[in-house]
This record gives C-alpha cells, sequence and structure tokens, in this order.
C-alpha cells in the first residue's frame, strides 16, 4: 500500500472518529495507528490528523508505561493538574498587582503612571510589564473579569458633604405640602430644564427608524446663532399631575422664572384653583429662583401682588435638587419623549413638551416666551425694603412668605 494511500485512509478514520473521542482517546488511538505501521508511522498519521509529533510521542509513551500509570476518571482525557498552568498560578504576584492598578489610588501604588491616565486593558498591560509580568492585553481583559471587574461609567449620588438640618427640611416642606393640599390651596414644584440647542443636533437616546437611515445631525455642537437655544421652564403641580413650560429663548434670569410662573397662573391655575387665597412654590435653592436670588424674591413681590395671593416658598438645601418633584414626575418624561430626535426649530420643542404624556395621566401645556430678559439686574437694599417678606421661625433663608401689598 504506497504512503498516500495510506494517509488517507487514516484521514478517513480519523474524520470519522474524533467526534466521539475525547482529547486523550484520540491520542491513544492515533498513537497505535502509528506503532501498528511502524518506521515512518508517526509521520504518516501526523500528516493524516494534524497532530503534532508531540502529542504522538505522548501516545506513545502512554501505551507503553499504562500498566504503571494510575487510572484516568472516565470524563477527565489528562492527569490532574496536566494541561498549560494557570498564568496566574505561574505568576502568584499578578493578580494582587493588576487589583492594585484597577482599585482607586488609595489602595495603589500613588506613583503609578496609571494614576492619570486611562485604564485601558492597553495601559494595564503595559504597566505590568514595566513591573515584570509576562501578560498582554487580552489576558488582563480575561483576568479583570476573574476580578470581577466590568467597563462601567459613572453614577450621579454624592451630593456633597451634608447640609446641617437637610432631613428637617424635606420634613419641613413635605408637612407644609400636606396642609396646603388639604386645604385645597394649589402647590407647585419648579425649575429650569438644562439649555437646549435648537437646530440639526444629536439628543441622546434612540428612535425607531427605517434601517439604515439614521437621522443626520451636525457633527460638532456649535450653537446655529439664527435658531439659538431654549431655556424651558417648568411649572409642576403634584396634586393634579399637570405641568406648564414656558419656553424661553432669551437669558435664564429671575424675571423670566416669575414670569414663567405668572403665564401657568393665567393659564392653567387660576382655572384650577379659583378659591386660591395663598399659593405655596417648592423650588432648588440656587439658579434663577434661588434663596439667596434678591431678584427672585421681588419679582415674586410683584406677582404676589398682582394675583392676590399669598405667596410662600421653600427651597431645597443646596445640592440636593434631585429631590424636587419636577424633576422625575415631568422633566424626565419631556427628555424621554424626544430622545433621539433633533430640536430642529421652536415648534418642535413647543409641541414635542406638549404631547408628554404618562400612563399615570401626566398632561403639559407649553408656550414660546419670546420676551427678552436682561442678566445681571442688581436689586437695592431700598428696593428690597420694599418687599413684604416674613421669614419662618425654622430657617427663614430657606423658608419664607410673600404677602401683597397694600393697593392704594
Amino acid at each position: 500500500m504506497d504512503t498516500e494511500h495510506t494517509i488517507a485512509l487514516i484521514r478517513e478514520k480519523y474524520q470519522a472518529l474524533r467526534s466521539i473521542l475525547n482529547e486523550r482517546q484520540r491520542r491513544l488511538w492515533a498513537a497505535v495507528e502509528a506503532k501498528v505501521l511502524g518506521h515512518g508511522g508517526q509521520t504518516v498519521v501526523e500528516k493524516a490528523t494534524g497532530l503534532s509529533r508531540r502529542t504522538l510521542y505522548a501516545g506513545l509513551q502512554e501505551l507503553q508505561d499504562g500498566a504503571v500509570q494510575p487510572a484516568l476518571d472516565s470524563n477527565r482525557s489528562r492527569h490532574r493538574g496536566g494541561g498549560r498552568q494557570r498564568l496566574a498560578v505561574k505568576d502568584a504576584r499578578l493578580l494582587s498587582d493588576l487589583d492594585a492598578l484597577v482599585e482607586p489610588t488609595s489602595r495603589g501604588d500613588p506613583e503609578t503612571p496609571l494614576r492619570w491616565t486611562c485604564k485601558s486593558t492597553r495601559h494595564l498591560a503595559a504597566e505590568l510589564q514595566r513591573q515584570g509580568h509576562q501578560i498582554g492585553r487580552q489576558k488582563v481583559a480575561e483576568l479583570l473579569k476573574a476580578l470581577d471587574y466590568s467597563l462601567q461609567g459613572t453614577r450621579k449620588v454624592k451630593e456633597g458633604a451634608a447640609v446641617p438640618d437637610r432631613d428637617a427640611q424635606f420634613n419641613y416642606i413635605n408637612r407644609r405640602v400636606k396642609r396646603f393640599q388639604r386645604r385645597g390651596q394649589p402647590v407647585i414644584s419648579v425649575d429650569t430644564k438644562k439649555k437646549e440647542l435648537v437646530g440639526q443636533f444629536q439628543n441622546k437616546g434612540r428612535e425607531w427608524q427605517p434601517r439604515g437611515h439614521p437621522e443626520e445631525v451636525q457633527v460638532y455642537d456649535f450653537i446655529d446663532k439664527a435658531l439659538g437655544g431654549v431655556h424651558p421652564y417648568g411649572v409642576y403641580d403634584p396634586q393634579a399631575n399637570e405641568g406648564w413650560v414656558n419656553v424661553g429663548i432669551d437669558h435664564d434670569t429671575a424675571e423670566f422664572a416669575v414670569e414663567s410662573i405668572r403665564r401657568w397662573w393665567r393659564t392653567m391655575g387660576g382655572a384650577r384653583y379659583p378659591k386660591a387665597t395663598e399659593l405655596l412654590i417648592t423650588a432648588d435653592g440656587g439658579g434663577s429662583n434661588g434663596s439667596r436670588n434678591r431678584l427672585w424674591k421681588l419679582k415674586l413681590q410683584g406677582l404676589a401682588d398682582d394675583m392676590g395671593l399669598r405667596i410662600s416658598v421653600c427651597h431645597f438645601p443646596p445640592g440636593t435638587s434631585k429631590w424636587n418633584k419636577i424633576e422625575h414626575r415631568m422633566f424626565s418624561f419631556i427628555s424621554m419623549n424626544w430622545r433621539g430626535r433633533p430640536l430642529i426649530n421652536l415648534e418642535t420643542v413647543v409641541n414635542l413638551i406638549a404631547n408628554t404624556t404618562t400612563e399615570t395621566g401626566l398632561r403639559i401645556q407649553a408656550e414660546l416666551d419670546q420676551n427678552t430678559y436682561q442678566k445681571g439686574i442688581k436689586v437695592s437694599a431700598k428696593e428690597f425694603k420694599t418687599i413684604n417678606l416674613k421669614k419662618a421661625n425654622f430657617h427663614g433663608e430657606w423658608n419664607y412668605l410673600i404677602l401683597p401689598r397694600k393697593q392704594e
């Protein structure tokens, strides 16, 4: 029988058996075939099966020493401890050194070059190699998973240093809200949504589109001077689950904030609360409706005079704006409604806001405010004294009442 025919025959047998044999069984079968062929048999079997000469030698050695070798478990192809040693076993310090690099710098070496660089697998591998470890970026990725690390972004949960009476202020606001609602008096949560650029700009999120035809937007978010941007100022009524958004095209000032509340009252609030004698406003501690903003209080005085209502204000402590109900009861749903859509013009902005709804019945009205609002207006001490302001006994800087002035 010629060599080529022998190779073809062994290859055919090997192809038929390989799927039902484990690694050890294939090794021993190939060794038997090589041994039967005699001189040159190993070369023939190697060509027919693709098994390495080293594997064939190991199989022949097992056949010769089979009587003295301990038996293998039926489901094992190697003796315990056989095969290539894991890198982490051969290099005892590898895992601890990798962990020290990835963990916060308080646990790692403060002098490591990775202290101020991106902790990519490439950089981690390079630093481990500098420390004497033989490892590549792929193995670094495998070890990171074994150490229970994963790629993650950041999460906004830290609010900074605790403010004195933080929780007490939350409880105070809660009590005030419930008292107003029991008496049928309006309570609103107010804030300015972040500024949005108008034009063909990317908006985070994804929206259903014909396959292969995504909405095309500008590469860079350079403001379009013709279209500009918008400041949506929101007023949310938690009892009615209704919202009002005044879409401003100029500056976000205290005058703009109070004008937004005035428009809410004229459009929605006055009709819903025709017998109201007072109004409670819950607001953040900073921004256009901040607790230290003198113009905010002066403009609220004008609003109280116009509406004939006693206006109570409760501010959330610094760094706790996420607890303001308007953030998670209204603004979050507006953001979801226009996800993945460029706000191509002012009409689009207003319509997307006004058509935001939820399964719990949220309804929103929106209107474009084309007025201009001057920045940097100062309120003199004389003007401030004209405000009929009464501070609460508990944190009067956060909680106060503005009474309508007597009309002459």
